[in-house]
């Protein structure tokens, strides 16, 4: 479990104890940051017997060779050293972007917004990954469902262009921030306006639409 704040692991790692089932044998290793992290992880592989399950606090010191920034870049190096592990991401974000783009690039097994957890949702989500994941709280769950019937193919770079916006950024200084021309912005965001049906050219209006089609 890789958490920047001690006193939530021993929360998390109490609860699991508690609530385990007879037939769970748990030996529950904790870290605080990147670097204890990926030491822990490739120290498990090294052993010859890999984490099983990883919980991933999103938000976390990043390693000191900036290879790792937060828990999203563990969890993405986990899926490729550990295929066979459960993942699952713990976070305070709850932005549509964020979700959307865990779900797309990690697909955890389990996906839970801090704000939505007690130590009961904890203890049912853990044993719904063990046999019928994914376990998604409430925040994230009500977000799949509205964006599932908003029934629209918004690809990552128009995801990524809306959060910009969301974020202030202006349209001509989107291009400082992911790899396509100003042209480029520009015609997605007209073809995002006939996606979403607004009819002006406000990114207030934008936001908005995408907002109530639980996009962002």
């Amino acid at each position: 479990m890789t958490d920047d704040h001690p006193m939530i692991l021993e929360g998390y790692k109490n609860t699991l104890l508690a609530t385990k089932n007879a037939n769970h044998d748990l030996i529950i290793e904790t870290a605080n940051n990147c670097d204890e992290s990926i030491a822990a992880i490739e120290g498990s592989i090294a052993s010859g017997y890999p984490y099983d399950m990883l919980f991933f606090d999103i938000s976390i010191p990043p390693s000191n060779d900036g290879k790792f920034k937060s828990g999203y870049d563990l969890a993405k190096c986990v899926r490729e050293k550990i295929p066979e592990a459960i993942i699952v991401i713990l976070t305070m974000f709850n932005e549509g972007f964020r979700i959307q783009n865990i779900i797309n690039t990690i697909a955890p097994e389990g996906f839970l917004i801090k704000s939505d957890l007690t130590a009961r949702e904890l203890a049912s989500a853990f044993h719904v990954i063990l046999t019928q994941p994914p376990f998604y709280s409430k925040t994230v769950k009500a977000f799949v469902e509205k964006s599932s019937k908003a029934d629209l193919e918004i690809d990552a770079t128009n995801l990524k262009i809306l959060h910009l916006i969301s974020q202030g950024i202006k349209t001509k200084n989107i291009k400082d921030h992911i790899d396509v021309s100003l042209s480029t912005i520009e015609k997605r965001k007209k073809h995002l306006r006939e996606l979403l049906e607004v009819s002006d050219s406000k990114d207030e209006s934008l936001l908005k639409a995408a907002q109530e089609r639980g996009i962002l």
